[in-house]
């Protein structure tokens, strides 16, 4: 398909008042080719792939760009790839703009948010899945930031004559083409139709959204960038992007773990996210609304509590009015159902996508002007001998890693506890070994509990679903449409997705169904 090129206005100029940027736009926009993406609820989509030219001041607060070369006009230029799933007519949509900001290359907002309960999507998809953002009509753009997944960055050459990448021209072009999309300019294809603009980052780029705010990139002359950030599964991490790197790879792809707990730039102040918008305040004319949602795992391996607590002490600390924290009990960092061959247990089978669709309706409602539900928590315990704890690196001399605390089952009974730890079948608290494997500890695990107590092994504590559920699969029915209805009240839950948490819950197999009688039979007295 041709290409279509699109050049644009003159670049932004900052005001005298904010003299960190003196120059940045997207001037050329390259439609490289367009299809049908699919009917939803909202109308016909499109996928659009493209191309994005930016140019920035060197004077930016980006290491690297004073030395690097400019054009005829004094400026650095980058070229990322973006991909763009929007309504065919743009002004049907609900005037949303997500943009994705994809982890290691991969989109990451059809993960979350369109995965069905029983073949969840894949971080990296853009299938369609249940159609969820579309049939509410989101924009959705996939904006490439990183070194080595697409993106052309300016170069320079360090004292030694060696090339580096100025890797953080990636906070630049999220930033950017945040802002060209939110135009009215001519070759923007969403001009006029976005109202609102929300930004997701999963793992790795929930870091990223963290950074971002932190370094000042959610603000450019006077206009604020995202209204609002969902950061999910990002534990207690920031990304060192500011860094320059020598390529092929990032200086963002790393992260402390069992293996390499002393890795610096990460896990590093500010941990909470009171301190954090204590150190942004005086950066924003306004502070975006912030919802952060944890996976038990990022608290046994991510060291999540330190956003709670900071690296000193062990008491959570004031969060601020425009961040709200949830926590999904039971839910593995990875939503995924295969076991891996490299993993001692099969995967955590938790469907956690209701609980983190909930959240964006919830912040997608506070930008509207609705107060969200408070923060919903684990409650926290050391666990200092505990093999499966990542505990704190020695430079936080003064941290503890606080883990949620478990009953006798293995689950935790506290957050955002969805129906199926309410009414629990199986224990789903334990990190997937062995622990020196991402793939494997980020997993999680899934225990059944015994169908009846004959065949429970001896050396299993749990109790078996025939005492637990005396009544069968109707009281274990019963119980889940409870726990549905609670969590639909506290809009921690959607009713469309309660319904089809009902539904699986009567399609289980780990009940037998109580046998009919015969027709024409009498109970004998």
């Amino acid at each position: 398909m041709k290409t279509t090129k699109l050049t644009l206005g003159a670049s932004l100029t900052l005001a005298a008042s904010l003299p960190l940027v003196a120059a940045a736009a997207i001037t050329e926009f390259a439609v490289k080719s367009t299809q049908p993406y699919g009917d939803f609820a909202a109308g016909k989509y499109i996928r659009i792939e493209a191309e994005a030219l930016g140019e920035l001041s060197p004077t930016e607060s980006i290491p690297g760009l004073d030395k690097a070369p400019r054009n005829a006009r004094g400026l650095v230029e980058y070229r990322t790839p973006v991909t763009l799933i929007i309504p065919e007519s743009p002004r049907a949509g609900n005037g949303n703009l997500l943009i994705d900001v994809p982890n290691r290359g991969r989109p990451i907002s059809h993960g979350l948010y369109n995965s069905p309960r029983a073949r969840p999507l894949a971080i990296g998809s853009l299938d369609q899945g249940n159609g969820f953002l579309q049939n509410r009509g989101w924009s959705v753009a996939v904006v490439q930031w990183e070194q080595g997944e697409g993106p052309v960055f300016p170069t320079f050459s360090d004292d030694k004559g060696g090339k580096l990448y100025a890797e953080g021209v990636g906070f630049a072009a999220v930033r950017d083409l945040t802002l060209f999309l939110r135009d009215a300019r001519t070759g923007n294809p969403l001009a006029g139709a976005v109202q609102r603009t929300y930004a997701v980052g999963y793992s790795q780029t929930g870091r990223f959204l963290k950074s971002f705010l932190l370094n000042g990139f959610n603000q450019l002359d006077d206009k604020s960038v995202f209204d609002a950030l969902h950061i999910t599964q990002a534990a207690a991490g920031q990304l060192p992007l500011l860094a320059a790197g020598p390529g092929p790879g990032s200086v963002a792809s790393q992260t402390p773990s069992h293996t390499e707990p002393e890795l610096r730039g990460v896990h590093e102040e500010p941990f909470t996210y009171g301190d954090t918008m204590k150190a942004v305040q005086a950066k924003y004319r306004k502070l975006p609304r912030v919802v952060v949602s944890h996976a038990y795992n990022d608290y046994l391996g991510g060291r999540a509590a330190l956003t709670r607590t900071g690296a000193q002490g062990i008491v959570d600390l004031p969060m601020p009015e425009n961040v709200r924290m949830f926590d999904i009990s039971g839910s593995p960092h990875i939503n995924g159902r295969d076991k891996n061959p490299e993993c001692t247990e099969p995967p955590g089978q938790l469907d956690w996508a209701p609980a983190v669709r909930a959240q964006l309706v919830l912040l997608d409602e506070w930008v509207r002007g609705t107060t969200p539900p408070s923060s919903r928590l684990f409650e926290l315990e050391a666990r200092l001998s505990d093999p499966e704890v990542f505990q704190a690196p020695r430079f936080l001399a003064g941290a503890t890693v606080l883990v949620p605390k478990r009953d006798a089952d293995g689950n935790a009974m506290s957050g955002v506890v969805l129906p199926d730890i309410a009414v629990p079948i199986a224990s789903h608290g334990y990190m997937n070994a062995p622990l020196t494997v991402m793939a494997c500890r980020q997993s999680g695990t899934y225990r059944p509990f015994a169908k009846t107590t004959a065949d429970r092994k001896p050396d299993d504590s749990r109790a078996a679903l025939d005492a637990r559920y005396p009544g069968g699969i109707n009281e274990y029915l019963t119980k889940i449409r409870v726990a549905t209805r609670a969590l639909v009240a506290e809009r921690l839950l959607l009713a469309e997705d309660a319904a089809v948490i009902e539904n699986a819950a009567a399609e289980n197999t780990a009940f037998t169904p109580t046998k009919p009688r015969a027709r024409g039979a009498t109970t004998a007295r």
